[in-house]
Parts: C-alpha cells; sequence; structure tokens
C-alpha cells in the first residue's frame, strides 16, 4: 500500500505563504500528482497537478500564486502558495495516481485569517 502523508498546513495571516509537502512512500518518478482542497462546505476542488515530462499545470483562478512541483528523489511533491487569501483556507490533499490506482492522504489544512 502506498502511503501519502501532507504536511505544511497551519495558520497563516492573509497575503503571507506556505509550502506544502507531500510524502510518498514510493518512487513517484513515473506518477501523475495532484493537489486539491475542499474548503469548509464546499466540494473539493482540483488545484494543481505534475507528471514527469510534462509542464505542471495550475488552475486558473490560483496560476500566480500557487506552484506545483517535484523532488523525485525525496518522493515528495510540494506546493508553494503565495500572497494567500482567506478564501483558500481548506483542507489541501495529495493525491498520486500509478496505473489507475490512486492514492490519497489525509489532508492539511490550510487557514488564512488575521
Amino acid at each position: 500500500q502506498v502511503h501519502v502523508v501532507e504536511s505544511g498546513g497551519g495558520l497563516v495571516q492573509p497575503g503571507g505563504s506556505l509550502r506544502l509537502s507531500c510524502a510518498v512512500s514510493q518512487s513517484i518518478s513515473s506518477n501523475y500528482a495532484a493537489w486539491y482542497r475542499q474548503a469548509p462546505g464546499k466540494e473539493r476542488e482540483w488545484v494543481a497537478n505534475i507528471l514527469s515530462g510534462t509542464l505542471p499545470n495550475v488552475s486558473d483562478s490560483l496560476k500566480g500564486r500557487f506552484t506545483i512541483s517535484r523532488d523525485n528523489v525525496k518522493n515528495t511533491v510540494y506546493l508553494q502558495m503565495n500572497n494567500l487569501k482567506r478564501e483558500d483556507t481548506a483542507v489541501y490533499y495529495c493525491m498520486v495516481r500509478n496505473r489507475g490506482i490512486e492514492d490519497w492522504g489525509q489532508g492539511t489544512l490550510v487557514t488564512v485569517s488575521s
């Protein structure tokens, strides 16, 4: 079984930055990886994805503020979030997919508040 563990969430003031990490228990060099988020009372939404050999994708509404990257040596996927806004408050989830099988983490809470 693949273990996916997110970290890096917390409380941040509007305009601040956070970097989320997603540690995966196996090699991710050929995996599709993505970040999703779910705000209180809302459905889960796609944030960004990355696949080796292709350009990363970020939701149009988040481009310019969020960046996804990966370190295949550390088997870790990152989400850099800058200029955070209150509406970015959500639980952020990491998903990795290999051979059609998706594995999700438990999520990390990001709260943007003054």
